[in-house]
């Protein structure tokens, strides 16, 4: 193999290494994020092998006459916290397509890697080639769903941290197409005046309906939410009383009767989770497990909820 050969491989091999320390430290900041233990233990298990493989690629490095870069590890530790940060101010879908973009890289590097190693006859490192693109592969799958799962409405494997919530609903609501009436929006705000102080007093600083729709959406009570719905499906704005009780269902404050299994309370955990099972819609197991989540919280359900919408979120994306 000539010096160039050795040269490119090598270069190649650190910038995976240093990617996968970024992606080691990524895996343990989505742990606090997993929305079930089963998702938390495929994130631990993640991190694991991702250190795993780490030490593989620090190991092929040495066998090639090089030697990995000390600052790899913290330099991954850094972009990391880098990245973590800046996510606080970015909507869900664009923290998960940040992953998506560094296992992508990271397959196509490992890919180049089996192409450079078959070429000069490296077969320890085809081998670990191998392993990388069988690795990546499956973490773009992965994310992949996660992503369909959110598209869907969710539930996500991953939860949304709270500053991610808020900015996605932020985005959502200012793009949310809401024509009324001036007369329509007066009715409503008299009616909604009569309604707890709180929301009165938001309601009233609202001079269009995108006032009206944030502000009804910082209201803290339950009863506020489900007025403010009512009074903006009366009033013929539809998307926005939609967009509400989206937010209803999302926070799980949903009536039994308004839930799309009937007399779900009165189900122990075993029929609960035969009933989910053979829902179809997402927005019906989005809102069970909103509503589970705020309620009894029972841990089988919500797992069978989420392993649902990942079973339709690959279908939808041709993984399945």
């Amino acid at each position: 193999m000539s010096t160039r050969d050795t040269t490119t491989l090598l270069a190649q091999l650190r910038a995976v290494l240093d990617l996968t320390n970024t992606e080691i430290q990524i895996a343990e900041t989505r742990i606090a994020q997993a929305r079930t233990e089963a998702v938390r233990r495929e994130l631990s298990a993640n991190a694991d092998n991702a250190r795993a493989r780490a030490e593989a690629v620090e190991a092929a490095i040495r066998e090639l006459g090089g030697v990995p870069e000390l600052i790899g590890p913290f330099l991954g530790r850094a972009a990391a916290v880098v990245k973590a940060m800046v996510e606080q101010a970015q909507p869900f879908d664009e923290a998960l397509l940040g992953d998506l973009t560094l296992e992508h890289q990271l397959l196509d590097r490992a890919r180049y890697i089996k192409a450079l190693a078959t070429t000069t006859r490296q077969t320890d490192v085809v081998t670990l080639a191998e392993r990388l693109i069988t690795a990546h592969s499956a973490t773009v799958d992965w994310l992949t769903t996660v992503l369909a799962e959110d598209a869907l409405g969710g539930p996500a494997a991953l939860r949304r941290t709270p500053f991610q919530a808020a900015t996605g609903t932020a985005v959502k609501l200012v793009n949310i197409p809401v024509t009324w009436s001036a007369r329509g929006l007066d009715r409503a705000l008299d009616t909604v005046r009569a309604t707890p102080p709180a929301l009165g007093e938001l309601l009233a600083q609202g001079a269009h309906a995108g006032g009206v729709a944030v502000r009804t959406l910082t209201a803290s009570r339950d009863a506020a939410l489900e007025t403010a719905e009512q009074v903006t499906r009366r009033e013929g704005a539809d998307t926005a009383a939609d967009a509400l009780h989206s937010i209803r269902t999302a926070t799980g404050v949903l009536e039994p009767g308004e839930l799309p299994i009937d007399d779900y309370d009165d189900l122990n955990v075993t029929q609960a989770v035969a009933v989910v099972k053979e829902l179809t819609e997402p927005a019906d197991i989005r809102a069970i497990v909103a509503y589970e989540e705020a309620n009894k919280n029972r841990h089988g359900v919500v797992s069978a909820a989420q392993t649902r919408l990942a079973a339709i979120a690959q279908e939808v994306t041709g993984l399945s």
